[in-house]
């Protein structure tokens, strides 16, 4: 049958329903892997061989008996270890948290759990997510399978790595600023950062509240869109632990529905401006959609840079407010990098009562302005990031002659978490040096599943996932 690992998490269930593969051998091809490649990597922090062996048992038992298969059953997938999973490791990178351990799933792991996944570990991130690349004093470094100078992004860098490398068949990541996306586009692999409160986040560390749930989402991450499509099914739907959380029904487009979609693609902001390979690869998306019939125009809405500085102020601002007196004391504890963030925070002064409420008023009229744009153009296609996967320690590049720093280069992304807009990430074509280089597909808010059919058309257009040279 070849390398089963590389197969989709899809392409694994449906093996295993019709028992040609068994999920304990689907669960040891992986573990292998992991074994492999994981010290190259650095991708998971914690393996619970037994009890994925145990459970890939249970799973075979189920395909035996005929009874409660699940969509996902036998099919072994990992989690980012800022979610709980009850048994493993939940430190978000930091040793303010070293050898946490939580004693009950999240929801969306329970959901994932009853449709038959097999959690097999927990992924590396940057210390309390506030980067975009992963490091920690912990763990160190994840490198990218692409290329093991590179990052594979933060902070769901271990995620991306992981699933890039087939050392995990999907998995779930979180976002409040490109953290799934990023890492998707430096890996080559599918992610979506949906609605804030269509997938709960309840279980997530930082917890998502105040404005942070504004921001903040957790998502899937897999090799193709009908995976990340089926594990954002399986986890959507409210959860009275996230207080964003809405009652919305999961919805089908008929072919005639989605053809009459208006599209519109940019190719970057006028104020960051991309590599000519990213530049190109969001082109070819548009070319893509063009061909399968869409009407595509070149369309980008205006207030995209007020989102980004009010994006700042509600994730930089109020985020340092939030984690200063977590990290007071513990200096000699902190990674370089997240004393790098605060920082930058500390250039500029706390929010107070009044300046938090500005913010939150601003942002709340932006996204009227932006929706209104977008009313006949419910679609937009653009860059992730302004680069792909970039090299250990990196902090700012030169693109057409102007120089591109760090905390700019991820705008793209930043926008739409400040408006809440679902975004889907596809990979497109590879830059000069051979990196994956991924295209952003954006929606209105609860469109999750019209973001993945147009997500889905591209990769079909332009080919998808491609296989990391590590394995």
């Amino acid at each position: 049958m070849g390398d089963v690992t590389r197969l989709s998490a899809l392409a694994m269930a449906e093996l295993v329903r019709r028992r040609e593969i068994s999920p304990i051998a689907l669960i040891e091809a992986h573990l292998a892997r992991i074994e492999k490649l994981n010290p190259k990597l650095n991708a998971f922090v914690h393996v619970d061989q037994e009890r994925a062996r145990r459970d890939a048992r249970a799973a075979e038992w189920a395909v035996q008996q005929g009874a409660g298969l699940g969509a996902l059953n036998g099919v072994p997938i990992s989690i980012k270890s800022s979610i709980d999973v009850a048994g493993f490791r939940c430190e978000a990178g930091t040793n303010l948290r070293k050898g946490y351990v939580p004693n009950r799933d999240a929801t969306l792991v329970s959901r994932l759990r009853a449709a038959g996944a097999i959690v097999l570990g927990v992924t590396n991130c940057p210390e309390l997510l506030m980067a975009w690349e992963t490091d920690n004093l912990i763990y160190g470094r994840t490198s990218n399978p692409w290329d093991l100078s590179r990052t594979a992004g933060g902070s769901s860098g271990g995620e991306a790595a992981a699933i890039a490398a087939c050392c995990s068949a999907a998995g779930v990541g979180s976002d409040g600023g490109g953290s799934i996306r990023v890492p998707a586009h430096f890996s080559g692999i599918c992610g979506l950062k949906p609605t804030p409160g269509r997938i709960p986040a309840t279980g997530h560390f930082p917890n998502s509240v105040g404005p942070f749930a504004l921001l903040g989402v957790v998502g899937p991450m897999a090799r193709t869109v009908a995976d990340v499509q089926a594990l954002f099914e399986i986890m959507q739907g409210p959860d009275e632990g996230d207080p964003c959380a809405a009652p919305v029904p999961l919805r089908k487009y008929s072919r005639e529905e989605i053809r009459t979609v208006g599209i519109a693609y940019f190719e970057d902001d006028g104020r960051t401006p991309v590599t000519a390979a990213t530049g190109a690869a969001v082109r070819s998306a548009a070319l893509a959609l063009e061909q399968a019939g869409f009407n595509v125009s070149h369309f980008r809405p205006d207030g995209l840079e007020l989102a980004r500085e009010l994006w700042w102020k509600f994730f930089g601002i109020a985020g340092a407010m939030l984690l200063g007196p977590m990290m007071a004391g513990h200096e000699r504890e902190i990674s370089p990098i997240l004393k790098e963030f605060a920082g930058w925070t500390a250039a500029e002064p706390p929010h107070t009562a009044q300046t938090l409420l500005d913010t939150w008023i601003q942002r709340d009229t932006l996204r009227t302005q932006v929706f209104t744009q977008m009313k006949e153009i419910p679609i937009l296609v653009c860059p992730v990031a302004a680069v792909p996967a970039f090299r250990h320690g990196e902090r700012s590049w030169e693109i057409v002659g102007q120089t591109v720093k760090y905390l700019d280069a991820w705008s793209y992304c930043e926008w739409f978490n400040l408006l809440g807009m679902p975004a889907a990430v596809v990979p497109v074509g590879p830059s000069p040096e051979g990196l994956p280089i991924g295209v952003q597909i954006v929606g209105l808010p609860w469109q999750e599943e019209l973001v993945l059919e147009v997500a889905t058309l591209i990769e079909k257009g332009c080919g998808g996932w491609r296989e990391a040279p590590i394995g």
